[in-house]
């Protein structure tokens, strides 16, 4: 009996070893295999630099460990903090770590990215980011409830850090990205650069048309057109003018099709500005237009903060366990002031005691100076004392 089972088991490997894989399994293992025509939006150099630029920002951010206290909110340095923000992975630096979970989450795990965390004796030692292709999800019995699947291993999400984008309608716990807003797009940027490629490796752009007399039996091979344009039309020398028979030949100049002719430089500028409205980047990330600083500073208050949200929330959700602490990402680091408005907005409010002179030279980038009092014009006074100034107050 215990031989029967053996020996079906082993019949039932050798069939499932010998079964063909399907297409689906080759398409997704095998890049020769990809279906004519498919791009993948990680092979568009337009899309790869809009979510590059979006993920160094957010890597380039501060992580903050905060606490909620009766005066307000104030950072706390210690080693939990100096862990997240400085060495999260010890493999790689803070920058590389954050910008690979951002890329992953709006790229190659198509609004989805998993980081899992390792502890030894109860301490954080380490957060380690996971390839969106040893990812699955997998819904458990109910839409709000799900599993993660790490290397064929099921996870709770309580145990791993899940970040999620752009939120599907039917599971919202899970990201769907922007594959399907940009996939169009990227085979129009794909076909217009196929064409400009084509274009300019093809032989048909004469600047000189030279006009022969089709009578004369001088041109009618191949071999005595090439000796006529080594006698009369290739120079000895460079600048050198040409001799040519006048009754014979007419040299005529025409203008060769451009791209301009073809509206290819129109057609990529168009779809570029779609893919940034898209990935809500300024057109001039994806060199079309100018800077332009206002624009700049949307961007960071609006999709630069939204995505940075979703990693501190998590964040927070994931590795603080005190109900008064939380984690930040610093993007008041990315806005671009103006100097000169950030000096006279903190000499205004130096002058009211609102600010010191220290804090004053570090955000114009200077080294303290020992400036911590507060100080204070003298006719500022509280509220509750405006009534007593000796002007106001009549002498007996």
């Amino acid at each position: 009996m215990v031989t029967d089972m053996g020996k079906k088991r082993r019949q039932r490997r050798e069939a499932m070893s010998s079964t063909k894989p399907s297409a689906f399994a080759l398409w997704l293992t095998n890049d020769d295999t990809i279906p004519a025509g498919y791009t993948r939006l990680s092979d568009n150099p337009e899309i790869q630099t809009g979510c590059l630029r979006i993920a160094e920002l957010i890597g380039s951010m501060t992580i903050h460990l905060m606490s909620n206290t009766k005066d307000g909110d104030v950072r706390i340095v210690n080693e939990l903090s100096r862990m997240i923000d400085i060495t999260p992975c010890g493999c790689m630096t803070r920058m590389q770590w954050m910008t690979a979970i951002v890329m992953t989450l709006l790229l190659y795990g198509h609004g989805n990215s998993v980081v899992v965390p390792f502890t030894e004796g109860g301490l954080l030692r380490r957060l380690e980011p996971i390839a969106a292709s040893r990812v699955q999800f997998r819904p458990n019995g109910s839409y709000s409830d799900y599993q993660i699947v790490i290397d064929g291993v099921a996870r709770s999400p309580e145990d791993v850090l899940h970040f999620a984008y752009n939120p599907d309608p039917v599971y919202p716990w899970k990201g769907r990205g922007l594959t399907v807003t940009l996939r169009d797009i990227a085979g129009n940027l794909k076909q217009a650069q196929a064409t400009k490629s084509a274009f300019l490796s093809s032989e048909w752009k004469p600047s000189i048309i030279v006009k022969v007399d089709s009578t004369s039996n001088m041109f009618d091979t191949p071999e005595k057109r090439e000796k006529f344009l080594r006698t009369y039309v290739k120079p000895p020398f460079q600048g050198a003018p040409w001799l040519i028979p006048a009754e014979q030949i007419q040299v005529e100049q025409v203008k060769p099709l451009t791209l301009a002719d073809l509206a290819i430089k129109d057609t990529i500028e168009l779809d570029k500005r779609t893919v940034a409205a898209v990935l809500g980047v300024p057109p001039f990330l994806l060199g079309v237009g100018e800077f332009k600083r206002d624009a700049w500073n949307s961007f960071i208050q609006t999709r630069v903060r939204a995505i940075a949200m979703v990693i501190q929330q998590e964040l927070t959700r994931a590795l603080i366990v005190s109900p008064s602490w939380y984690l930040v990402l610093n993007y008041w680091s990315l806005i671009d002031y103006d100097l000169k408005q950030v000096s006279d907005i903190l000499l205004a409010g130096a002058d009211r005691g609102y600010v010191n002179g220290d804090e004053w030279r570090d955000r114009l980038h200077m080294a303290p100076a020992g400036l911590k009092e507060y100080k204070i014009l003298e006719n500022y006074i509280p509220a509750d004392m405006s009534g007593k100034q000796k002007k106001l107050v009549q002498e007996e």
